[in-house]
């Protein structure tokens, strides 16, 4: 039987309608920006699997220092116990997270991450005797799948089948150029309106709902009004973190930073899950107390992994290299190239750029579903080139491994352009 039969036989695959969805592509090797399956063709990995490969596959870099560490020290309970890999993760994202972030909490993936930056800010003002249930976030946001999360989240098909059992979660709509004062008067009157504890957000790029992108001006303004109204922030960097933007992180362009920030994805280099989520100061005090009922109950048996922190120190080391940080200015700019040149075509709505995220939006007779038709037909037509993207119904975007090489991203493009063709 080849891998692919035997899948069929075993596994359920996510966000996969195993019905009517393809045949799924058994990679069995990986390396730099490249991938091979069963039958050894070759793909391009545009998004870097799901946003998490920034150094590419089967770095060896990353491999090394996973495993030292693996010889060293695999794992060990971090309950009433620490370990030097935790703490100089500590430490290293300590001098490139914005200055207020002072504690950071272990967990295992990005949904987590975000599940407990919730409950955090709910407790704190439990723990202050304070009645604040409701959270604020995004119209068509995505903060993953665990239950607060998914809650927070809204794009209505992941969450339809769980409606009336979610904390209470008031949407706001996006700060979108020419949107941004009805966007500030919705938050004021949701503010006013209900005993808000926190507003959660992706900061710059909403990922899910499209690569959908808004000013850093915007969403400063935004956590001023939470401030002013002692309502709790909470940064969602899981898919813009570790330079997807340009910078290190989204925030380093906004001039208010938030009280939390949720950290997963290129963590650790796309080899080992891993999430963080970091505080201020101020939110960890308000744990700290006498009374054992208000600490932060909350925890994984594999938090703080010593050798998914052994993978994210390395990682966090290559992003800082100059040949990286060239790299990512190297394809923002081919981006940007591309964006001028695509944005003409006809069948072209708008194109967008920050960093090496990429999106083009295709013009569509009527309004396409998430997972609808052209998609469905974009992305075979992608896979038979051999090039991996997954569009958002219309949207095509690229978010590739820094490393990709310039006639990589050519194909890419290419690629983008005959399918825009054949649609």
């Amino acid at each position: 039987m080849t891998l692919t039969e035997k899948d069929s036989q075993y596994l359920w695959h996510p966000y996969t309608q195993h019905k009517t969805s393809q045949t799924p592509i058994a990679i069995t090797r990986g390396k730099g920006a490249l991938l091979w399956d069963e039958n050894n063709k070759e793909y391009i990995d545009a998004i870097a699997s799901w946003w998490v490969n920034p150094f590419g596959h089967s770095n060896t870099i990353i491999a090394d220092a996973i495993y030292k560490q693996l010889t060293t020290l695999e794992h060990v309970l971090f309950g009433g116990f620490t370990h030097e890999p935790a703490i100089q993760v500590a430490e290293k994202l300590m001098e490139i997270l914005p200055k207020n972030q002072q504690k950071i909490f272990f967990s295992d993936n990005g949904s987590t991450a975000v599940e407990v930056a919730i409950k955090v800010a709910l407790q704190y003002f439990f723990n202050k005797n304070e009645k604040r249930t409701t959270i604020i976030a995004f119209e068509n946001a995505f903060h993953g799948d665990t239950f607060a999360a998914m809650a927070a989240s809204g794009i209505s098909f992941y969450t339809q089948a769980f409606q009336g059992m979610f904390i209470d979660v008031v949407r706001i709509p996006v700060p979108v150029k020419g949107q941004e004062e009805v966007s500030f008067k919705a938050l004021k009157a949701v503010i006013e309106s209900h005993n808000c504890a926190g507003f959660i957000f992706e900061p710059l790029v909403q990922g899910a709902a499209g690569m959908v992108m808004y000013e850093p001006e915007a969403l400063a303004t935004l956590i001023g009004i939470c401030k002013e109204n002692k309502v709790l922030t909470i940064a969602d960097e899981v898919m813009t973190g570790f330079g997807k933007t340009g910078k290190t992180f989204a925030m380093d362009y906004v001039a208010e930073q938030p009280d939390m920030i949720c950290l997963s994805k290129a963590l650790t280099g796309g080899t080992i899950p891993m999430a963080i989520t970091t505080f201020t100061q101020d939110v960890f005090d308000a744990f700290y107390d006498d009374d054992i009922n208000k600490a932060l109950f909350h925890g994984h048996t594999f938090t703080a992994n010593p050798t998914g922190c052994a993978a994210a120190l390395a990682s966090i080391d290559l992003l800082q290299t100059e040949e990286m940080q060239n790299n990512i200015q190297r394809i923002h700019e081919r981006h940007l190239s591309f964006q001028q040149k695509i944005e003409k075509h006809p069948k072209v709505v708008t194109a967008r750029t920050l960093g090496v995220i990429f999106a083009v939006e295709i013009k569509s007779d009527a309004a396409e579903s998430y997972y609808g038709s052209m998609r469905t037909k974009l992305y075979n037509f992608f896979i038979d080139k051999g090039v991996i993207l997954r569009p958002v119904g219309n949207i095509v975007y690229i978010l590739p491994p820094y490393i990709m090489t310039d006639e990589q991203l050519q194909k890419v493009y290419t690629t983008i352009e005959e399918a825009i063709e054949m649609v």
